[in-house]
């Protein structure tokens, strides 16, 4: 499973240092997403980003997620 960055507001923020049009591994995203959680602003997550994480949490994270800060 690929995932189109373009899709999720916070994701895409996160990865303003990649071209544009990117595309992450599952495993790529949950960690891009923990190493920089304190730059997400969860508030402006949609509901399809949220269900995102929370698929990235259950299937990669084993039900874990663990932000660094």
């Amino acid at each position: 499973m690929l995932i189109d960055v373009d899709r999720y507001p916070q994701l895409k923020s996160l990865c303003w240092n990649r071209p544009a049009a990117t595309t992450l591994g599952p495993e790529d995203a949950l960690a891009l997403y923990e190493r920089n959680w304190r730059h997400v602003s969860e508030a402006d997550m949609t509901v399809e980003e949220r269900n995102l994480l929370d698929t990235l949490v259950r299937e990669v994270g084993r039900g874990a997620f663990l932000p660094q800060s």
